[in-house]
């Protein structure tokens, strides 16, 4: 006699685990679901098909066979000395990039966070180049980095020769220093809503107990901007894995002698223009894999999450 309501009170509980205590939000949610499905998930789960498949493009409504070929294109990327430059260039962008990012971002929401005057201009002026397409930014960049820009310029006997960004030490650190100027607004404006949350009783008490400008900062506000510190890294490193428009405009695609060449790059030569994305997949499938190692490892030791 009771078995149905049982069953029931089961069946509504699970539909409640489910939906959740606000169906509403399912419903909402679910337009931006799809659109994970569809443009993230669906691409990834083809990329890693091809990627274990001699796969190659053929005309429209063509039949061919895309044998199983294992582990072949993985070895072909290991193995690859251009895959391995690539790394090491995205390496020295990251090393570059990331403290540098962090670092200006928050001392410089600090600094807005306590200006008064014109405070909402400054924060605007900060926040333009983000905001700005990568192809109308890029030629300000080249304009003072090229063989008779500004820089060399003002620089005089001291510029560099060969010139920034056709010298093969120097064009991967420029790329990062542009990527580092056109993010940063992004970047402060996420430290200063962190920086909203900081109480500021806990300023007034280290100021009672003598702690001066750096103790303050060092002591208070970076601990309180945790979270907002491993966003920044996480976000810093998503971008530099994605490195692509700033190599390909800044350096007529990836040169000198591929010293500027990323990943992402290297996956539009080989699979588009050489015509070999089951190469270029397995490529993706390798960086998403070192991307997500690397994002735990941040979340560990800086989040201070398990």
């Amino acid at each position: 006699m009771t078995a149905a309501p049982i069953e029931g009170g089961v069946r509504r509980n699970r539909v409640a685990a489910f939906f959740g205590r606000h169906p509403v939000g399912m419903i909402l949610s679910a337009p931006y679901a799809v659109y994970i499905a569809v443009v993230f998930a669906y691409p990834l789960g083809f990329s890693l098909w091809i990627s274990f498949h001699d796969y190659f493009f053929a005309a429209p409504g063509a039949v061919v066979d895309h044998p199983f070929v294992g582990f072949d294109n993985y070895k072909a990327v290991l193995t690859d000395p251009a895959v391995r430059q690539s790394f090491g260039n995205i390496g020295i962008f990251l090393i570059i990039n990331v403290p540098l990012t962090a670092a200006l971002a928050l001392i410089l929401a600090v600094a807005l966070n306590r200006v008064v005057h014109a405070r909402t201009f400054l924060r605007v002026a900060f926040y333009v180049p983000y905001v700005t397409a990568s192809v109308a930014v890029v030629g300000v960049w080249l304009f003072l980095f090229n063989s008779g820009g500004l820089v060399n310029s003002v620089l005089g006997p001291f510029a560099p020769d060969p010139s920034w960004l056709v010298n093969e030490g120097l064009a991967m650190p420029v790329i990062a220093l542009f990527v580092v100027w056109k993010q940063l607004g992004f970047f402060i404006l996420l430290y200063l809503a962190a920086l909203q949350n900081v109480p500021n009783e806990l300023y007034e008490s280290a100021s009672v107990d003598g702690a001066n400008g750096w103790n303050k900062f060092w002591s208070i506000t970076v601990p309180a901007v945790r979270p907002a510190t491993a966003l920044v890294v996480i976000l810093a490193l998503i971008t530099g894995a994605n490195l692509f428009t700033e190599p390909y405009l800044l350096t007529g695609g990836g040169g000198p002698n591929g010293a500027s060449t990323s990943p992402v790059l290297l996956m539009y030569q080989r699979g588009l223009q050489q015509g070999e994305p089951d190469f270029a997949a397995a490529l993706g499938v390798i960086l998403v894999i070192g991307v997500l190692i690397v994002a735990l490892i941040n979340r560990r030791f800086i989040e201070g999450k398990d």
